[in-house]
């Protein structure tokens, strides 16, 4: 196999990743938005509780794309 076939193949793989952020965010905003809609008053004690998960789940996407970006172009 050759390095850049082997370079591509593992950035792909490195990028399955981004898969499951998008599965997270989904669930995070979509738990957040049914809790809100059931209980309109304690949606705002939960905001920070989201912003918090929004961008520890956005920050492993991001670390999975510098991942697939160094294997490819290292």
């Amino acid at each position: 196999m050759e390095l850049a076939a082997a370079k591509m193949i593992g950035a792909g793989i490195a990028t399955l990743a981004l898969a499951g952020i998008g599965i997270g965010l989904g669930n995070i905003f979509g738990s957040f938005l049914g809790g809100a809609l059931r209980n309109p008053s304690a949606a705002k004690g939960q905001f920070t509780n989201l912003l918090i998960g929004f961008a520890l789940t956005e920050a492993t996407g991001l670390f999975a794309l510098v991942i697939a970006f160094l294997i490819l172009f290292t």
